[in-house]
């Protein structure tokens, strides 16, 4: 093999000895053509897998009730699958435009008018993107510089923080305190620097379950306003929303269109997180920029999930959203009063599907800790508090509560044979 090599390339190699044209040939292993090792980027090699997707897949190995990750196991709505599965039986399974079909971009925009009564153009301020995630990972990339600093409440959702440090940007954080999960405005108004671009606003909130309300988000707009901040939002639990409490876009208060940044979806409300279609909102300055980074890393989002989600904003009267919220308000207080009994007292969400609770009448040194022994005491996973925090949580844990009402039951009940023993005073963090 070698003499076949060698007498094929002899021609064009005449000055190379055998010796130099085999070592040509046969670069040693592991060995990159400078010299140097082949590793992971400098990125890479600080990343680690999220505790949700661990608690998941430890949930499997013991064939637990997953109560950790918003999988959202209920039926999918009957005009979003009809219509999916026509779209692609009639052949709409290529690109599409960057910024998504017409037909989507324009429902979204009469939702957007009517249910958060901010008023867009269809043509040049929405960008369809795959899922909320994505629109949030395409608006980090246009708008943010590396080094910019980001407010971020906290307790987080993981994907924020994580995706601000991957682009270099530099969280900085403000804590919210339980039962109600209030914020200081000292301590929002002293996070401001000359660095800070952005503020991050979750509403409802993955994992507190808070809805800001007016004043709270007068307050945040006000400071944007003076500092001259984006602020971009993820709303995709918006039709979740539980009491007296109200939804209410950043984007609608005085002043706010032109530097908020609306991001929502269809994963929850539709129960169709692994379809990703979600969206972006904003000003045609920003949304241009938006669907290039979108479009260099996603091209666009699934063709036929598309003219789905259409269907839903299309076809799904207001009664649809009003009844979700009746049904997730039910399994929110089943849930919260076993926690209660169980002695793992909750703090009872304003919104969103998830409860963070106090876990520390539990056993263990930290949040992962104590979640594992929920697992394997009551077969029922939860996340550990740690996740959401930069330094606290360790007496938190997680809970969903979007899942089939057989499966909330049956976990609720395996919660309330557990024996806990009451938690401390002054514990929840």
């Amino acid at each position: 093999m070698r003499g076949r090599e060698l007498e094929r390339l002899g021609n064009r190699n005449k000055s190379l000895g055998d010796e130099a044209l085999l070592a040509r040939l046969e670069p040693p292993p592991n060995h990159s053509p400078r010299g140097q090792m082949l590793s992971l980027s400098s990125k890479a090699s600080g990343i680690a897998q999220s505790e949700i997707r661990v608690m998941s897949i430890e949930c499997d190995r013991v064939r637990g009730i997953n109560l950790a990750q918003g999988i959202c196991d209920t039926e999918v709505p009957e005009p979003v699958q009809r219509a999916a599965i026509n779209a692609i039986r009639s052949g709409s399974n290529s690109y599409t435009r960057l910024d998504g079909i017409a037909t989507l971009r324009h429902a979204i925009a009469r939702k957007m008018r009517d249910f958060n009564h901010v008023n867009v153009d269809p043509d040049r301020e929405i960008v369809v993107t795959a899922g909320s995630t994505g629109a949030f990972y395409s608006a980090c990339m246009g708008l943010l510089n590396p080094g910019d600093e980001v407010i971020v409440f906290e307790p987080y959702y993981g994907y924020h923080v994580h995706t601000l440090m991957a682009l270099d940007c530099v969280p900085v954080y403000v804590t919210m305190h339980p039962p109600k999960w209030i914020f200081s405005r000292e301590q929002f108004e002293h996070a401001i620097t000359p660095r800070t671009r952005a503020i991050i606003l979750n509403t409802p909130a993955n994992p507190s379950g808070k809805v800001f309300n007016r004043e709270e988000l007068e307050f945040v707009a006000g400071l944007a306003i003076h500092h001259d901040l984006f602020v971009i939002t993820d709303e995709i639990y918006e039709y979740f929303v539980y009491d007296d409490n109200q939804h209410t876009s950043p984007a609608s208060l005085p002043d706010m269109a032109g530097r908020t940044i609306t991001i929502s979806g269809f994963s929850k409300a539709y129960s169709i997180t692994g379809w990703r279609i979600g969206y972006a909102v904003c000003d045609r300055r920003w949304a241009q920029a938006i669907g290039y980074f979108h479009d260099l890393a996603y091209i666009c989002a699934p063709s036929p999930f598309q003219h789905g989600a259409t269907a839903g904003l299309e076809e799904l009267a207001p009664d649809f959203y009003q009844s979700l919220a009746a049904e997730y308000c039910a399994k929110r207080d089943l849930l919260c009063t076993t926690l209660e009994q169980a002695g793992l007292p909750p703090s009872w969400p304003q919104g969103s599907y998830y409860v963070l609770a106090d876990a520390s009448g539990l056993p263990g040194q930290n949040s992962k800790e104590k979640a594992m022994y929920l697992l394997a005491q009551a077969g029922v996973a939860a996340v550990p508090g740690e996740a959401f925090f930069n330094g606290g949580g360790r007496n938190l844990l997680r809970f969903c509560f979007a899942k089939k009402e057989t499966d909330l039951e049956e976990a609720c009940r395996r919660l309330s044979r557990l024996e806990i023993s009451a938690p401390t005073a002054g514990s929840r963090c």
